[in-house]
């Protein structure tokens, strides 16, 4: 009967397994791991309590228990539809139920049986393969809520017994190991995207050397073609508007070249906020500095202030924030065919701000949940994919937030919103 039984759950576990990778590479990775744990969860749950309660029976075992596990298992199920607030908030309280509560009563309640200290060992290392900063708050309060329900059940001697006691070093440097692996991902991680910031600049840099050649040698030929009294001769016309397109081109990529120095640089520098920044007067320099193509692609994009306000962060990172945005629109307007920018800054709202408004080509559905990954750029090979997961990490940094709504073919909002009233770091 065990055997059919493990079969069984071993199957079930690789279709799981099989249909979930079919969204690596299109899903969140937060979205992908919600949806591995509660499909899991939600079958393990009941099927464990069949092991325990009939085939390994143990000292203690609670349906209630698992019942609200299997509930919050089951709502992780349309995780899809979460925004990202409803997200983190149901991770932190799935977490702390799970695997340090559920796991750590059981296990104390289970007087620190092999079975259960296993199972908490492995709960603990499942949930610091996420977020550790959620991870630790889960563990603190999941533990913490375990400890006083096992103390108002009466069962406080089972807390400081030896067999409890010795098992907090192992699951302690469990955790550090796994911290410690995590914080090296992480910092190969910044390692890339330094090297790929580093790189940026030095192509941006040898580009400049022809780009000046090109530059001094137009404007060599329009003083000759312009030489002489009266009107041009028909057929320089043509040569002199030929040579001020070549010439405006050449401006167009040096503000370009200036653009990706300035992404570049802000990938390897501190993003925490130093200063008070006005939003309206950073937008104002955005649209200034931006090198929009012509006039008419200028006249496409609106500033509408509502009510400004400001905001604890860095300048010059602002600027990196706006100047992708618009890049984006502007290319998404190119892309449709139609449509045109608006820019809102409304500090009247709670919290203010900032509306990233355009009416073109839109982002599809399957799209949205990875626009701000590294290294991923929608359509295919349309740049480095760094351009709006720098934005979210300056955002983070910052403790306010980006979002995107959008309808494909319609139009896309980028929702900045900041902190009420920020403090500076010092």
């Amino acid at each position: 009967m065990k055997q059919p039984l493990q079969e069984s759950f071993k199957r079930w576990k690789t279709s799981v397994l099989q249909s979930l990778l079919q969204y690596h590479g299109r899903e969140d990775h937060a979205t992908v791991r919600i949806l591995l744990l509660a499909c899991i969860g939600t079958v393990a749950m009941p099927l464990y309590y069949v092991i325990w309660q009939h085939f390994f029976p143990q000292e203690y075992e609670s349906l209630p228990l698992r019942l609200v596990g299997i509930v919050l298992c089951a709502i992780g199920l349309f995780a899809r539809q979460f925004s990202r607030r409803v997200m983190d908030l149901y991770l932190l309280v799935t977490l702390s139920y799970i695997f340090p509560f559920f796991f750590t009563f059981m296990f104390l309640m289970n007087h620190a049986s092999g079975v259960w200290s296993e199972s908490l060992l492995i709960g603990l290392i499942v949930l610091f393969h996420f977020d550790t900063s959620v991870a630790v708050k889960a563990y603190l309060i999941g533990t913490a809520a375990a400890v006083a329900a096992v103390a108002m059940a009466g069962d406080t001697a089972v807390l400081g017994s030896r067999l409890v006691l010795q098992q907090l070093p192992i699951h302690w440097f469990t955790i550090a190991v796994l911290a410690a692996a995590k914080i090296s991902r992480e910092v190969l991680a910044q390692e890339k995207l330094a090297g790929l910031g580093a790189g940026l600049a030095t192509v941006a840099h040898e580009l400049r050397t022809p780009l000046t050649s090109v530059d001094a040698n137009v404007r060599g030929l329009l003083r000759m073609c312009s030489e002489g009294a009266g009107p041009l001769p028909a057929d320089r016309v043509g040569t002199v508007d030929a040579l001020a397109r070549i010439q405006f081109e050449v401006r167009h990529m040096n503000h370009m070249i200036d653009l990706f120095l300035l992404s570049a640089t802000a990938v390897r520098r501190s993003l925490r906020p130093i200063e008070t920044v006005s939003m309206e007067a950073v937008v104002a320099a955005v649209l200034k500095r931006y090198p929009f193509v012509n006039a008419g692609q200028q006249k496409l994009v609106a500033l509408e202030v509502r009510r400004n306000f400001s905001f604890a962060g860095q300048s010059e990172l602002s600027v990196v924030i706006l100047l992708n945005l618009l890049r984006n629109a502007l290319k998404a307007i190119q892309r449709a065919g139609k449509g045109r920018v608006r820019i809102v800054v409304d500090g009247g709202h709670a919290p203010p701000r900032l509306l990233f408004i355009d009416t073109g080509c839109g982002i599809p559905a399957q799209q949205m949940p990875l626009i701000f990954h590294r290294f991923y750029s929608f359509p295919p090979h349309n740049g480095a994919g760094i351009g709006l997961a720098l934005c979210q990490e300056i955002m983070d940094a910052w403790s306010a937030t980006i979002e995107c709504v959008s309808r494909e073919s319609a139009y896309a909002i980028f929702i900045l919103e900041f902190p009420q009233q920020p403090s500076l770091a010092r």
